[in-house]
Parts: structure tokens; C-alpha cells; sequence
């Protein structure tokens, strides 16, 4: 007997709502995770989170819809960091709310991420006449995952990072990141690139490494904090960036950098996989 399924109409539906509302946006506070990897009020890094939004939309003054993707750009010297399913509740409510411009639209967001970061944010709106600029983009580097090892580890451990020899300079890249929300449990991708500057890090210890986080319930912007300070902490770089280009989830990917050198920020071109 085929088990009996349960008709659409009683399936739960989530009521999202659709005229702005700025107090739908959650803040989380960075020190809280900082402390607990052992990053004090000095940070080891400089940086930013980079947001792509690509269901934003908006009614103009005639009641017409308009479409646009929106990047956001949070420094990591802000206090708070914003949820992203808030981030896609407060997204939702521009879908019924009246805009006379564009700029209305960014001097909106800028001002109200502004107030729930405690920072400066850069907000840049693109319309559909300027999508075609769009470019993907693999991240630059040696990528490690086809190295044959054994991996029993599901939860970070630093302890598999090790690094040895003379000094060299390169960069790798992995597809392999994943975590877990830790307000939902669902599945956070991504793929990883490690530059730096230092005594020769074990790619076969790295790859090891990045897939203990494979169980790991986290947001984002913690995670790739983690990774910075456990490999500046067991290899010793003298230079070290790590940057994150994360799988969009409700519309929205998340791209954190965190680095102790004083390279221009990299290009917001999104993988494949994004």
C-alpha cells in the first residue's frame, strides 16, 4: 500500500511580508564569536563582507515592478553583522513599497544597514539594462581537492594544519567548504582560496582541514574567521588572505575576506556554482 500523502492545502505556509520594514533585520554581534576563537577588540585582519542580492524588487511611483540585484558591502570593523534569512525577510518588504528613483532605493538600504551594523555599508543597485555584465569567474589558484586522503573528520579541528620547509608564496583553492546555518541546519557551500606567504602549509593538512568544517553550524562571516586564525596560528604565514564565495541561498550569497596584507579587495565576480 502506497503511504498517503498530505494534501498541498495543509502544508504550513510562511507568510512573508511585502511593504518595507526596516525592523526585520536581525543583528548579531561579531565579538561574541571573536571571543570564542580568541580574537580580542585588536582584530589580526582587515576585510569585508560582500552581499549579493539577486531578488530584489520594488514598485515605482505608477505601481510598476522593478527588478534589480543589489551588492552590499559590510568592513569587518563594523560591531554586528546582519542574519541572513533576516536579510531576505527585509529584502522582501521593498516587493509592494513605492520608490520614486533607484537612488531612493540604495539610500534606503545604505541608512538602514547602516543603523543595524553600527557602520558604513556600500550599497550599489544594478538594473537589468547592465545583468549582461555579469561574469563568472573560478577563483585564481591551485586547486587541492583531487589529492587522495583519508578524511574522518567532520568537525574543525586546527590541529590538522601543519606547515614546513622553506618559504613560498602561492595561492589554493578548494570547492570543497561546507557548514551549516545555525539557526536553520540547512546546507551553506562554497569555495575557499588560502593566499600567502609563508613556510610551505600541507595541501593534503588544508584539504583535510576545510572538510572538517563539513558539520559545522556557523554563519559565514564566522567560519571564514576561523579558518584565518587557525591557519595563522598553526603555519605561521607572514602574509595571509582567505576569502570565501559562498552558494546564494534565498537569493542572496555572502563573500567574506579576511587578510593581514595590503592587497586591493578582489573582484565581486561570482563562481559557477553561485
Amino acid at each position: 500500500m502506497k503511504p498517503k500523502r498530505k494534501p498541498l492545502s495543509r502544508t504550513k505556509v510562511l507568510t512573508y511580508k511585502d511593504e518595507y520594514d526596516s525592523g526585520l533585520l536581525l543583528p548579531v554581534m561579531r565579538a561574541t564569536h571573536r571571543a570564542k576563537i580568541g580574537i580580542g577588540r585588536v582584530l589580526p585582519f582587515s576585510g569585508v563582507d560582500i552581499w549579493s542580492a539577486y531578488e530584489l524588487s520594488w514598485l515605482d511611483p505608477g505601481g510598476k515592478p522593478r527588478v534589480a540585484i543589489a551588492t552590499m558591502i559590510f568592513p569587518v570593523e563594523s560591531p554586528r553583522l546582519i542574519e541572513s534569512r533576516s536579510m531576505k525577510l527585509y529584502l522582501n518588504s521593498f516587493n509592494q513599497s513605492r520608490f520614486v528613483s533607484v537612488d531612493q532605493v540604495e539610500r534606503t538600504m545604505r541608512r538602514d544597514l547602516r543603523q543595524a551594523c553600527g557602520s558604513r555599508v556600500e550599497v550599489k543597485v544594478t538594473l537589468p539594462g547592465r545583468f549582461g555584465q555579469q561574469v563568472l569567474e573560478e577563483l585564481e589558484g591551485k586547486l587541492i581537492d583531487g589529492i587522495n586522503t583519508k578524511i574522518s573528520g567532520y568537525k574543525p579541528d586546527a590541529k590538522l594544519l601543519y606547515a614546513t620547509g622553506p618559504v613560498v608564496e602561492e595561492t589554493l583553492t578548494s570547492n570543497l567548504l561546507k557548514s551549516n546555518c545555525p539557526l536553520t541546519g540547512q546546507p551553506d557551500w562554497a569555495s575557499l582560496q588560502v593566499r600567502y606567504r609563508g613556510p610551505k602549509i600541507s595541501r593534503a593538512g588544508l584539504l583535510r582541514y576545510v572538510v572538517s568544517f563539513r558539520q559545522h553550524g556557523d554563519f559565514h562571516e564566522h567560519c571564514v574567521e576561523r579558518i584565518f586564525t587557525d591557519i595563522l596560528q598553526q603555519c605561521k604565514p607572514e602574509r595571509l588572505t582567505v576569502y570565501a564565495r559562498y552558494t546564494r541561498r534565498g537569493g542572496i550569497d555572502i563573500n567574506p575576506l579576511r587578510t593581514n596584507c595590503d592587497d586591493a579587495p578582489p573582484s565581486n565576480r561570482r563562481t559557477a556554482r553561485q
